[in-house]
């Protein structure tokens, strides 16, 4: 069993991006379980004092689940041209963990026009030693859809490329290093 953690980066109720990750659950195969992380909102504001031997307790509870993961699924709005500052402060917090670095990665883009915050999460997520796996990531026109992940998973034209990239992930993942 290959397990993803999921991470949202909006914490707008409804948002495409959450519900892009939703449905990518509905649709993993029968050996891959996919875990939606539902904590960034309740992440402290990243200080560099707080980050030694004991983070506060929800920075720790996000290492311990992305260390349990085999990869992690990205989806992140754009907001003012780059990426939501809630999200970049739940990335500040894994700079300094040892569970990030080398962790495969990919990236679901819920709007071809987050293309400016897509470029920022890779380079950050790169900068952090994180494994991008392009085969893996996509970009489906979801912006202002409001469709529920039951039915985005009925969607051939949502439904096949997540399959598509949750196997190419998958087969990414079982390649060491």
């Amino acid at each position: 069993m290959i397990t993803l953690l999921a991470l949202s980066g909006s914490l707008r109720a409804g948002s495409s991006n959450t519900v892009l990750l939703e449905a990518a659950a509905l649709l993993a195969p029968p050996d891959l379980r996919i875990t939606l992380y539902d904590g960034i909102g309740a992440l402290p504001h990243f200080n560099p004092d707080l980050d030694g031997d004991m983070p506060p307790e929800p920075v720790r509870e996000l290492r311990r689940k992305i260390g349990a993961a085999a990869g992690l699924l990205i989806s992140c709005p754009e907001y003012a041209r780059g990426i939501p500052g809630s999200f970049k402060n739940a990335l500040d917090w894994l700079v300094g963990s040892s569970e990030f670095p080398g962790k495969k990665v990919a990236l679901f883009n819920a709007s071809p026009r987050a293309s400016e915050a897509q470029a920022s999460l890779r380079l950050v997520l790169r900068t952090m030693s994180a494994e991008i796996v392009e085969e893996a990531s996509i970009t489906l026109p979801l912006l202002a859809t409001r469709l529920a992940p039951e039915v985005m998973a009925r969607e051939p034209g949502i439904a096949v490329p997540v399959v598509a990239a949750l196997m190419a992930f998958m087969r990414a993942i079982a390649i060491p290093g």
